[in-house]
This record gives structure tokens, sequence and C-alpha cells, in this order.
């Protein structure tokens, strides 16, 4: 009689993913994220202060795993797990704000530091003056913007802007901040 060896069941998130890798059953990659799910719909809650938006959001970013966890190795899987949760959801933030030419300008529920005060945002039309905001956008500080740029046009958060530019995180908000009230003069002027 001929025993056939059972496949064990997944125990570790790195088994759970590599069980996924290999077979690309949904049911296996439900299973780990189940696992997690209370974390994320607390990251999505913490940002986006609505519990069904951010049961929404729970259930959309189990969609992007489905892709996402074919293209990626990954080490530490809650940790990544949780960039992907934050990153979702600032970008569900600045998919709120108002957009001018592309460029967010609105960015008051992105701080990361409280204590941290920005000048009141007023939404700027710049709907066929994109050369006007390029032009603006030229003539401020390189420090501003450097980190203008990162923040609005790559959507790094402040972290990452510190981390490649190596300026001071309070520097990185402050330059922001600095450049959007000048680019807002800036058009101001040229309008």
């Amino acid at each position: 009689m001929q025993f056939f060896k059972r496949k064990s069941k997944p125990q570790t998130d790195a088994e759970y993913i590599a069980a996924y890798q290999a077979s690309g059953d949904l049911n296996v990659l439900g299973e780990l994220y189940e696992r997690n799910m209370e974390m994320v719909f607390s990251i999505c809650y913490k940002y986006l202060r609505n519990e069904e938006e951010s049961k929404d959001a729970t259930m959309e970013i189990f969609e992007q795993l489905v892709e996402d966890l074919k293209k990626h190795q990954i080490s530490n899987f809650k940790n990544w797990l949780h960039s992907v949760a934050r990153n979702y959801c600032l970008m569900q933030l600045r998919v709120r704000k108002v957009e001018v030419g592309g460029l967010q300008i609105s960015d008051d529920e992105f701080m990361e530091n409280e204590p941290f005060v920005h000048l009141s945002d007023e939404t700027i039309d710049l709907e066929g003056d994109l050369q006007k905001l390029e032009n603006c956008i030229g003539k401020l500080e390189f420090e501003q913007k450097s980190c203008v740029e990162l923040f609005y046009l790559q959507e790094k958060c402040y972290k990452e802007i510190a981390e490649q530019t190596g300026f001071d995180m309070n520097k990185v908000k402050s330059y922001i901040q600095n450049g959007k009230r000048n680019l807002k003069i800036c058009m101001e002027k040229n309008k």
C-alpha cells in the first residue's frame, strides 16, 4: 500500500507567499490576507477616517496584492503590506484633493508631524495655464523645486524625499510649504 504525502498547510507568511506564487491560488492568498486584514483596516482607518471607505480600501488592497505578489519578492510581509496600505491611502487622499494641471496643491492631511503649521491652501485654477506653472516651478530655489517636484509630481512622501535629498524631514516640509506659497505668488503675478 502506497501512502501519498499530503501537502501541509502553510504556516508562515513566507510559506503562504511561496505557495501563492507557485500556484496562483487565491484561497492561499485569501488566508494570508485574512491574517493581516485587521492591521490593513486599522491603517486605512487611520488615514481615511471613514469606516466604509476603509473597508473598501481594505478590499481594494487585497485586489492589488493579487498582481503585486506575483511580481515582488518580499522578505517581511507585514512591513511590506503596511507600506502598501499606507501608500494606497495616501494616494486616495491625494486623489481627493484639488488638482491643478496634474499638480495636487492641498496637502494638509498628509502631515506626518501635527505641530508643523501650514499656510492655508486656496484653490488655484490653472486649467489652461500649464506653461506658466512650469515656468514658476523653474523659478523656485533649488531645494524648494526639488522637494515640490518629488512630493507633487513623483508622489514621494516626506521620509522618501528626506532620504533621497539628504535634507532634514522638517526642512523638507518647510521647502514644500514655501515652494507652494512661492508658486501661488508667481502664478498670481503672471495672471
